[in-house]
């Protein structure tokens, strides 16, 4: 693990303390995807919490002590890289998203929290089956603008760019609905998985800052899980505005 950032609360003694751990950012870090674990520190900061922001790669020591974790999309090669390290940690985050961890990997590590992604060439990467889905590559790419409607958050805005063809299990709720996109596959309406309180998705962008209800949904199931009680009311009503803003232009975009 390395050195962690400490943030603290931006308003008066703090209410409490997470920790906040980034998955492989080295390698799993395209797309802005960095942009949701800065989104979830300042919320948290905003709401009168002090932040420890941690990050692990492989060869770090992990932690054994987090609240929330968030990772991000890679290509291929990325995913090759990490997939040795995944696997051995995978009894740990599968413990951790048992124990009602709340959790947001995107794009490569969707797939790979999923049971396996079979490459281009038809090598397979194993997951590590937190989510029931699994992922072969496609021909071409889902790219552009998405839309999707979501039963917890409402209207969720985002960007799609993979290969990947992702197929839920039976039963397996999606992120959201798609409106406008193509979503997992192109061809079910589905987009992303959720597994307790464990979200996959493959929304870059980042996703978290046009969406704060997620971000505060994570917050909150972080809180609670630490025996604590979620309250946003402080939080800054002008970035919710901004972030209003950003929606409706993301959502007026062609793809």
């Amino acid at each position: 693990m390395s050195e962690p950032t400490y943030l603290h609360a931006t308003d008066g003694a703090a209410r409490g303390r997470l920790r906040l751990l980034q998955l492989y950012p080295r390698d799993m870090n395209i797309y802005g995807d960095w942009g949701n674990a800065l989104v979830l520190a300042r919320r948290a900061q905003w709401a009168g919490y002090d932040v420890d922001l941690l990050s692990y790669d492989p060869g770090d020591e992990f932690p054994d002590d987090v609240d929330l974790l968030v990772g991000g999309g890679g290509q291929d090669s990325g995913q090759e890289r990490i997939k040795e390290d995944l696997v051995e940690r995978g009894p740990q985050l599968r413990a951790w998203a048992s124990d009602g961890m709340p959790m947001l990997v995107i794009c490569g590590l969707y797939q790979l929290f999923g049971h396996r992604f079979i490459t281009g060439t038809g090598a397979e990467i194993p997951g590590i089956s937190i989510l029931d889905a699994e992922t072969v590559a496609g021909s071409g790419r889902l790219i552009g603008n998405i839309t999707l409607e979501s039963k917890d958050f409402g209207r969720v805005v985002g960007y799609e760019n993979h290969s990947g063809l992702t197929t839920l299990a039976a039963g397996v709720a999606p992120f959201g609905r798609v409106r406008s996109g193509d979503g997992n596959n192109g061809k079910d309406g589905t987009e992303g998985g959720r597994a307790d309180h464990v979200i996959g998705t493959y929304l870059h962008g980042s996703l978290l800052p046009k969406n704060p209800a997620v971000a505060d949904w994570l917050l909150a199931r972080a809180v609670e899980r630490a025996g604590g009680t979620w309250e946003g009311g402080s939080l800054d009503e002008r970035a919710d505005a901004w972030a209003e803003k950003a929606r409706k232009v993301a959502a007026s975009r062609p793809r």
